[in-house]
């Protein structure tokens, strides 16, 4: 296994247990004398959104983190540490995804969970950014036939979640509910739009921005 095989394996453990540990936030309801399981079940309602929201967010994070290994030969230091500031706000998304579930019915409290959430959002476009962006800069952990100067020019696809999730964080003081299902939506923007790394012809030279 090359050193790039060993990172991407010990990161997909770190996805794998994190998106486990969502579902640990959907409890089984109790039932008052006369109530309806069904009407029990119903009202952990913010339980679901928040899992499914949060599902969506770390499994897009990995398929896009998978897709760039799988375009990379090699790692350095400054990679490895990259990736575990990634990989340290990935691991702390349950959490946030918590208080949502449990808060999201509360009133001015509602706003400040989803607020809180959204700054995970912030810190998730960040560290990507920060690790798509050094991964780009010079090109020099690519395999060869990777486009370098077309993978440089992705860059703005994360420029775009640095401009929409901070908006989010303030729009969480106006609709809660609303910006987590935007949270959604943003989820299946990348899920459809999916981190392109062009290749080229192996025997042709490769660009070295």
């Amino acid at each position: 296994m090359n050193e790039s095989s060993r990172v991407e394996a010990f990161s997909d453990g770190v996805f794998a247990i994190a998106i486990t540990l969502l579902v640990l936030e959907i409890k089984v309801p109790e039932t008052e004398p006369g109530e309806s399981l069904w009407s029990a079940l119903g009202h952990q309602w913010p339980s679901y959104a928040a899992y499914v929201v949060s599902f969506f967010v770390i499994g897009i994070m990995w398929t896009n983190h998978h897709q760039v290994f799988g375009h990379i030969a090699r790692v350095d230091r400054p990679l490895l540490f990259l990736n575990l500031l990634l990989l340290l706000v990935v691991g702390a998304l349950p959490w946030p995804t918590s208080l949502v579930a449990d808060y999201l019915r509360d009133g001015h409290n509602a706003r400040i969970a989803v607020a809180i959430y959204s700054g995970f959002m912030v810190a998730h476009a960040l560290t990507f950014s920060l690790f798509w962006w050094y991964v780009t800069r010079t090109g020099h952990l690519f395999r060869p036939e990777v486009d370098r100067a077309a993978a440089k020019a992705t860059q703005f696809r994360f420029g775009l979640g640095m401009i929409l999730y901070p908006v989010t964080v303030g729009l969480a003081f106006v609709t809660p509910v609303g910006t987590l299902f935007l949270h959604g939506a943003l989820a299946i923007y990348y899920m459809f739009n999916q981190l392109p790394i062009p290749t080229t012809d192996p025997d042709r030279p490769t660009a070295t921005t």
